[in-house]
């Protein structure tokens, strides 16, 4: 397989119409011309932060024709093919490929917490029906399944097909562990802790941040690729506040739900989420205040202009940490200042790592 995943793929969210009846077709395309504007390599649809559990298999085909098509190979789509059915999972992947899908992103069969076999048999099965990249999900947190270093070797050795994982257990060694493991044929994509696994090989980051900030999430990959860790490290800071904010505030999960709202803030209206998550209406007063909050530490002060008197206030341009040259950026910029920034360096993390402090990049 020639294709290469590398760089900040956004797990989006699935646009939905008032009270989640139907996928926004129209609010999708729009979310994903932002991708492409923000220079983002890829994107992932029906993920987690996508409510791929919520998701009729009639839905899953508009949402995956949809992207496809209106990508148009300009980036990367990745698509979530997870179930704990195997035949599901199976269908799901053969489905994905034969619409022109790039590449799979598959958590374990979950709830039943499968033996080693029974999960080497589910990704084998998998493999059995498709050709394209598949990128394990490895997020013990929502699946209850932990897939250790040594299994997901086995894994890849034995399917070429498997040779990405997005890595989420929030144990850092495990990037380093399974690259050793593999011999290198595993190639790391962080699920969280984005600086410190690209310091230990990491290629890639798999994230909720660009349904909000694109444009950050895009070059935070871009500035660790390139060995400028200090410039990425004030991202992850502005990253992380945020991050904060969004786990105190919500019951269950917040990405989903925040992510929407602050796509709103954006610019980027794309509908509530579906029960059984708490909805943002539901989240009242508290909710709007917090998104307040949000927007004051995305936007700064600009005075945002609001579409209408009962939705977020849209259409401002971020404030960040860093400049085009990465400079502290703490005056206000009037338009992203990523616009203007164009590392492409794409060197892998092996490589990065020998050249961190080469003085040619930037």
């Amino acid at each position: 397989m020639s294709k290469e995943f590398r760089g900040s793929y956004g797990v989006l969210v699935t646009p939905f119409t008032e009270g989640g009846k139907s996928v926004d077709t129209a609010a999708l395309k729009n979310l994903l011309d932002w991708q492409i504007k923000s220079k983002s390599p890829g994107v992932i649809v029906l993920g987690t932060t996508g409510e791929f559990l919520t998701i009729s298999d009639d839905e899953r085909r508009t949402i995956i024709e949809t992207t496809v098509k209106h990508i148009d190979g300009r980036i990367d789509v990745l698509v979530g093919t997870t179930n704990a059915y195997t035949p599901n999972a199976v269908r799901y992947s053969r489905e994905a490929q034969e619409l022109g899908a790039n590449g799979l992103m598959i958590l374990p069969p979950y709830y039943y917490k499968p033996t080693h076999d029974e999960i080497y048999n589910y990704y084998k099965a998998i493999c059995g029906v498709v050709s394209i990249p598949i990128m394990i999900y490895n997020n013990p947190f929502t699946s209850n399944v932990d897939i250790p270093a040594a299994l997901v070797a086995k894994i890849a050795r034995s399917f070429e097909q498997v040779r990405y994982i997005k890595e989420a257990s929030q144990d850092i060694a495990r990037v380093r562990d399974v690259i050793e493991e593999s011999d290198g044929l595993v190639n790391v994509f962080a699920g969280e802790r984005v600086v410190e696994s690209y310091q230990l090989c990491a290629v890639g980051y798999v994230n909720p941040y660009a349904n909000y900030i694109p444009e950050a999430s895009t070059v935070i990959c871009e500035y660790l690729a390139a060995g400028r860790i200090e410039d990425a490290k004030k991202i992850d800071r502005f990253i992380t506040k945020i991050d904060h904010v969004i786990a105190e505030g919500h019951p269950l999960y917040g990405h989903q739900c925040y992510s929407k709202a602050l796509a709103a803030v954006r610019g980027y209206p794309v509908g509530d989420v579906r029960p059984p998550i708490t909805t943002f209406a539901d989240l009242g007063q508290e909710g709007k205040d917090r998104v307040e909050h949000l927007a004051r530490h995305i936007i700064g002060n600009q005075k945002p202009k609001a579409k209408r008197k009962d939705q977020p206030a849209i259409g401002t341009a971020p404030v960040w940490p860093i400049g085009p040259i990465g400079q502290d950026n703490s005056a206000r910029h009037k338009s992203s200042p990523f616009e203007s920034l164009s590392v492409r360096v794409g060197r892998s993390g092996p490589d990065l790592l020998a050249k961190a402090h080469s003085p040619q990049v930037g």
